[in-house]
């Protein structure tokens, strides 16, 4: 169950996320969401909802905490936010496609997210293969975690809403720096979740075709990674350099290199880095 676990309380001008204003929001419109949970500490959304997938809860919960302690990227990479400074959600989904199709989720997330921002705070982003939201000046505003639970798959999301300069590390930046004015968390978050549905409704309707849906169209109109000369590093460390050229139909990244080409899984690589 979620941590209760204390935490500094945040300036008043980080206002509280209302979970009943949220679930009223969706309900009347969506066929997807259930409800929206908020609750003020939790170690991670993403293994709370993890843990409720066995459960057998049905898919469309929608788990948001304002403060995440023990909050986590991809690769066990950490992710901390201060409270009620960004967004830290996680959604249970149940897609009904086959397997191999799941590493897209990562990418329609990611998707979604960069139309919510470009929509509520006019923040134009892209898309760092496989889990990452850029602003444009490469300075990184979420991050994306999708993992398996049987046959369901939790997605989380990080993104920093109002965290300021001092409060973020050198590589990281927020919506209200990137667009120089308040950006309202409860709005951009009801934002994602409608252009989630309406690209996850549309991708499992296709039964997981990237191309037939959509999503590999859009997903490249947002990539900033696809048609650049990367260095990959590997889990061992090792690295290696080519021109990323597609995204394949399994999510993977086809990366040619001068001994040939590779496709990439997003589990089979530590970190992918423009040159």
């Amino acid at each position: 169950m979620p941590d209760s676990s204390r935490t500094a309380a945040p300036p008043p001008d980080r206002r509280p996320l209302d979970a009943a204003a949220l679930t009223a929001e969706l309900a009347g419109s969506s066929g997807l969401w259930r409800a929206v949970e908020v609750v003020e500490a939790i170690g991670s959304t993403n293994a709370e909802l993890v843990a409720r997938a066995g459960g057998d809860q049905p898919e469309g919960l929608v788990l948001v905490a304002e403060h995440q302690v023990a909050g986590r990227g991809r690769l066990d990479r950490v992710w901390t936010s201060p409270p009620r400074a960004g967004l830290t959600v996680s959604v249970l989904l149940r897609p009904d496609v086959p397997a191999a199709r799941r590493a897209w989720l990562s990418l329609l997330t990611g998707v979604a997210l960069a139309e919510a921002v470009s929509e509520v705070a006019g923040v134009r982003a892209s898309l760092k293969w496989p889990n990452d939201l850029l602003a444009a000046d490469g300075t990184k505003l979420a991050g994306i975690l999708a993992e398996t639970a049987g046959t369901a798959v939790v997605v989380g999301v990080g993104l920093n809403v109002s965290t300021r300069r001092d409060e973020l590390p050198d590589t990281g930046t927020s919506l209200e720096l990137a667009a120089d004015s308040p950006v309202d968390r409860a709005t951009v978050l009801l934002a994602f979740l409608r252009a989630f549905e309406r690209r996850y409704q549309r991708w499992g309707t296709a039964l997981g075709d990237p191309v037939a849906s959509g999503l590999a169209q859009d997903y490249l109109a947002w990539c900033s990674t696809v048609g650049t000369t990367v260095t990959v590093t590997m889990p061992d460390g090792s690295t290696l350099e080519g021109v990323a050229e597609a995204v394949d139909w399994d999510g993977r990244l086809v990366v040619r290199t001068p001994a040939g080409v590779l496709e990439l899984a997003s589990g089979d690589v530590r970190h992918v880095r423009r040159k």
